[in-house]
């Protein structure tokens, strides 16, 4: 007998489930049953689909890189980079906002007690941050960054913004330094701190809000977090 095909849909909807319960409720909420239940569909729905919940929380992590990934691709390169990196920048904020209870469980902010993540799951966000040493590579090669190891100067506008993010979604960031004057402020001094110059720097940073819409703006909304276009300038 041929093993039974799965609705990527449905798969979609038991990943967003899923994720809302763990990021709403805790672990105690995340069980076979109730995604099932709230989906409106049997238990064996998610080991059809998933083979069980180990696999099912694995899919949330994977999927939230996915999106990650999509949201990175919209970004085109251009012979301003600095503008390209910040534009990234505003992709990786987006993606959170719009995908909270992905992007909770993506890092182990929101995670099941008894699941771990391996080396071969965080590669998939090794490699999503691919796209920002491409990058950090051309704005080294333009002259715009300082010499030196574009993948640690990835890591480190990674690692920056990914805790802005986590401060914004905790809703810690509030008026008058809230997420977005923080936001703007911080994609000019990591340029700045790349080694750019800061008049440049301050260009290409407004340089990328003017292209927010046309590159983000026609990413695919999910429906973890609703319409990306509703999370602000950023």
């Amino acid at each position: 007998m041929s093993p039974r095909r799965t609705d990527p849909q449905t798969r979609t909807a038991l990943v967003d489930i899923a994720a809302g319960l763990l990021a709403g409720e805790g672990p105690q909420a995340l069980s076979a049953r109730r995604v099932a239940a709230e989906a409106g569909s049997s238990t064996m729905t998610v080991y059809t689909n998933f083979g069980g919940m180990s696999g099912l929380v694995r899919e949330m992590v994977l999927e939230g890189f996915a999106r990650l990934e999509a949201y990175f691709s919209h970004v085109k390169a251009t012979d301003d980079p600095v503008a390209d990196m910040a534009l990234l920048g505003r992709a990786y904020r987006r993606n959170a906002v719009t995908n909270p209870h992905l992007y909770a469980v993506m890092f182990g902010g929101a995670r099941p007690a008894g699941f771990s993540l391996t080396d071969e799951d965080r590669q998939h966000g090794r490699y999503t941050l691919g796209t920002v040493v491409g990058c950090a590579t051309r704005c080294i090669e333009a002259g715009r960054f300082r010499a030196g190891d574009a993948e640690l100067a990835a890591h480190l506008l990674w690692t920056a913004v990914h805790g802005l993010v986590t401060l914004e979604l905790g809703e810690y960031l509030i008026d008058p330094c809230n997420a977005d004057v923080v936001f703007e402020a911080q994609l000019t001094g990591l340029m700045v701190g790349a080694g750019d110059d800061l008049a440049a720097a301050e260009r290409s940073v407004r340089a990328s809000l003017a292209r927010l819409p046309g590159e983000l703006g026609g990413v695919t909304p999910y429906p973890a977090g609703g319409d990306p276009s509703a999370s602000g300038p950023a």
